[in-house]
């Protein structure tokens, strides 16, 4: 089967963003985000050598779950101005290098990898590129979705997520709403962290299973079993929610998983050197790998 790359952008432009100066184009566009992103697609492409890709990007800061918790990421603010044009530059870097671009109204990137890997169940193998942990739920144990984050250059499989989280892929939502996640302002239960969370759902599968009761825990051997029984017990209806949150759409309506589109044939030479020369990155063009057959 071939192996398709589902590339989580937002990941890599925020971090762009947030590691590298100011930089601006010849006529005063903001590009330092964009520069770094088009620097780790350039670099990932030379080192993965994909023959398929996919790039989802969020449609806006907001998607359906603000309509279910109004609060969900809203300690991150607005987009800062010089950042927000960057997002659609950034898609048109994608373009230029021949990667197929995805967004839908009202999801993010990580609902649109969900689906995407969902579709092509059985036709392909996927490689989730990305470093936010809610992406390890659609790890499977097969073998057939594996997370690889590109900082670190580390591949997770079923077992390697078991090693840094403690529980299943399938139990990363249950994991998330116990311990909560910070960067999307996911509280999780107070005063249960990660090895509680994890000894607990190990032992009971879901938040909904894990008994009231200490009584039923005294067999697990479990450091603490009573305190952690009350704390989920009295905030069990807080951690669903977050579960429900920290939950991936795998069925995003309208988006097809097409391996004939989905194929990297190579850069756009012409379209991409343009892009470069209005933004005065010459030289990145230099690293591009592959270039696209040019149309007769």
């Amino acid at each position: 089967m071939p192996v398709v790359h589902l590339i989580d952008a937002p990941v890599y432009v925020f971090r762009a963003y947030h590691s590298l100066p100011e930089l601006r184009a010849p006529d005063g566009t903001p590009t330092g985000a964009a520069y770094g992103f088009a620097n780790t697609l350039v670099k990932w492409l030379g080192e993965a050598r994909p023959s398929h890709v996919a790039v989802t990007f969020d449609f806006s800061s907001e998607s359906f779950r603000n309509e279910i918790e109004p609060e969900y990421k809203a300690q991150r603010g607005e987009v800062p101005d010089d950042l927000a044009p960057q997002f659609e530059l950034c898609a048109e870097l994608c373009h230029a290098l021949g990667l197929p671009v995805f967004e839908r109204e009202g999801y993010e990137a990580d609902d649109l990898i969900a689906t995407l890997a969902a579709r092509l169940a059985g036709r392909a193998a996927c490689v989730v590129v990305s470093s936010d942990k809610d992406l390890a739920q659609l790890v499977r144990e097969d073998g057939s979705v594996v997370l690889f984050d590109l900082a670190r250059g580390v591949s997770r499989d079923a077992d390697g997520v078991r090693q840094k989280f403690g529980v299943d892929p399938a139990q990363i939502p249950d994991w998330l709403g116990l311990v909560g996640d910070a960067v999307d302002n996911l509280p999780g239960v107070p005063g249960v962290g990660p090895v509680g969370a994890s000894a607990a759902l190990r032992a009971f599968g879901r938040i909904e299973e894990i008994p009231a009761d200490p009584a039923a825990w005294q067999a697990l051997r479990i450091r603490g079993a009573g305190r952690l029984a009350a704390l989920i017990d009295a905030h069990r209806e807080r951690a669903l929610r977050t579960r429900e949150l920290a939950t991936l759409v795998r069925d995003v309506p309208g988006l097809r998983a097409d391996l004939g589109r989905l194929r990297w044939r190579g850069a756009r030479r012409g379209e991409l050197e343009d892009l470069f020369g209005r933004l005065g990155w010459g030289r990145i063009a230099e690293r591009v790998p592959q270039w696209a057959p040019e149309r007769g």
